[in-house]
């Protein structure tokens, strides 16, 4: 079966960590990019990062820069957002997703990915909740 499950979310203070979990199973791990989103309340779902396995190219969206890193662990075919200097305005439920690879897209996967927004299968969400 193929599947993403998602953990780690909570309750964090303003400036505060999470590290956010996306264990892959069911697929050829390091032939996929996996996305990660958000979803605020009142507000439409967003790419916020995204890593090619093959090669562990990465991609965020600037309002995290510098503060979220993704990352993965391909033994264990898991992949992290690590999630530093939480603000506020990052509360959202997170989904993490997945779309194979194409060779065509070289660089521009990550972003590709985003522009076409139909992963081939969706994590159930994990909720990020920062208090001021």
């Amino acid at each position: 079966e193929v599947q993403l499950v998602e953990s780690g979310g909570g309750l964090v203070q303003a400036g505060g960590s999470l590290r956010l979990s996306c264990a892959a199973s069911g697929f050829t791990f390091d032939e996929y990019v996996i996305l990660w989103y958000r979803q605020a309340p009142g507000k439409e779902r967003e790419g916020v990062s995204c890593i090619k396995i093959y090669d562990n190219s990465t991609y965020y969206e600037d309002s995290i820069k510098g503060r979220f890193t993704v990352s993965s662990d391909n033994v264990k075919n898991t992949v992290y957002l690590q999630m530093n200097s939480l603000m506020p305005e990052d509360t959202a439920v997170y989904y993490c997703a997945a779309e194979r690879a194409r060779q065509l897209y070289g660089s521009n996967q990550c972003l590709i990915s985003f522009m076409k927004n139909l992963p081939e299968v969706w994590g159930q969400g994990t909720l990020v909740t920062v208090s001021p």
